[in-house]
């Protein structure tokens, strides 16, 4: 009867442990990734983004699920006492059964998306990169994932958003070539000069997949990355050899030229017509005795234009009716308007033009005005209002936290204490 009872609780006790490792870990679909901490919807979610992640990657590449290695994601809370740990660590290791990939994430109130999804991704890119290379001689150093693929293959990620990254591409002032491209650290970069990085690596990643066959080339590309040189250009162009030389850059440029081209063709939004409109009316003279005056609309209206201006004037016309086409609705009125005005200064035609002049530029301000509100309005619903975030502040709130987490912090029992209120409340 002891005995009995003896093994009825070893197998209580043995079910409820089996129960409680159960509890703490979660398996992915595919099993690839086995996900450790925080609790189950935490997991569910995590594990949901890194099967849609490795789901994207192989839909591009046109390439079968055939991983070799699992993933194990390790999720931690916060914690106070500990704030020098990093948001995410990936550890990668030979051990006695093979290759051991660890990822690290550190979990708080709120779940930056786009930053987990980024080191997922390069997390399943260094699994690709390993996967016919099992035996690594233990501390060797790896072979990281360049940052340029990495963030264009997010770029192409069904469903994302990428006028911003085509606006940054029209807006940026002169195109780098592709080796200086290639070259660059954008580890060392400010947010906007890393959103700027973000638009090339969008444009380059689009010109590998476009290209004749370009998805098997760049399957093949990432399948090398284990033996890549120094030389970022020539690992590129052994896959891609029509990339090699002044041949390959002129491909590149004329990539970005026609990006801009097609981001060109869209409508404009308030701010960028506003922005047009005003670099237009505030032209530059023609005039060879005062090149550098700025000639001013209104200006035209108290004087009879010169031939020089009248030149000005005609090229001001044309300018405004293509801005016309592209303007944002709301503005394009107006714009039509300032091209009628400018017309009729051509033709000699000044009567009324001054009050009515006069009576765009108040509309203007009161239009400005309104959509500023507008913005105000809108800007605090998204911060306040929505229940998952847009990733449109990402970029601010990512430089505001480490701006946070580079302050020093106290490690006696007091601020240890208040600290972990904090991250609690």
């Amino acid at each position: 009867m002891r005995l009995s009872i003896l093994a009825l609780v070893f197998a209580c006790l043995a079910n409820a442990a089996q129960n409680g490792v159960a509890a703490d870990r979660s398996v992915s679909p595919s099993r690839q990734f086995v996900i450790y901490g925080a609790d189950t919807s935490v997991r569910g979610a995590i594990s949901e983004l890194a099967e849609q992640t490795k789901a994207n990657l192989i839909a591009l590449l046109r390439r079968a699920d055939d991983w070799k290695t699992p993933v194990v994601i390790n999720l931690q809370w916060p914690q106070a006492n500990l704030p020098e740990i990093p948001r995410a660590a990936l550890h990668f290791s030979q051990t006695g059964s093979g290759l051991k990939l660890q990822l690290d994430l550190i979990i708080g109130r709120e779940v930056d998306r786009t930053a987990v999804e980024r080191e997922l991704l390069q997390t399943i890119l260094l699994e690709m990169i390993y996967r016919i290379e099992p035996e690594i001689v233990p501390g060797t150093a790896y072979m990281e994932p360049p940052n340029w693929l990495i963030d264009g293959l997010l770029a192409l990620t069904p469903g994302r958003d990428r006028t911003p990254l085509m606006e940054a591409l029209s807006l940026a002032e002169k195109s780098v070539s592709l080796e200086e491209f290639l070259r660059q650290r954008s580890e060392l970069f400010d947010s906007p000069a890393r959103f700027v990085y973000r638009a090339y690596s969008f444009a380059l990643v689009r010109l590998l997949v476009d290209e004749a066959d370009g998805r098997a080339h760049l399957g093949r590309y990432i399948d090398n990355l284990s033996r890549a040189s120094t030389d970022s250009l020539a690992d590129l162009t052994a896959q891609f050899p029509e990339l090699a030389g002044d041949g390959g850059e002129k491909i590149w440029k004329a990539k970005i030229a026609g990006l801009r081209a097609a981001q060109d063709n869209e409508l404009l939004t308030f701010a960028e017509t506003e922005r047009k409109l005003d670099k237009l009316l505030r032209g530059k003279s023609s005039d060879s005795a005062k090149p550098s005056e700025t000639l001013p609309l209104e200006d035209l209206l108290r004087v009879k234009p010169s031939r020089a201006q009248e030149a000005e004037l005609n090229k001001l016309s044309q300018d405004l009716l293509l801005l016309a086409a592209r303007a944002n609705p709301v503005m394009r009125p107006l714009v039509r308007e300032y091209q009628q005005m400018a017309a009729q200064l051509v033709a000699g035609k000044h009567q009324k033009l001054a009050e009515r002049l006069a009576r765009m530029k108040a509309t203007r301000t009161k239009m400005a005005a309104r959509m500023s509100q507008i913005d105000d309005y809108l800007n605090w619903c998204e911060a306040t209002k929505l229940k998952t975030p847009s990733g449109a502040f990402a970029d601010y709130l990512r430089a505001a936290g480490n701006a946070h987490e580079l302050k020093p912090h106290r490690e006696d029992a007091l601020s240890v204490y208040l600290d972990a209120l904090e991250e609690q409340f």
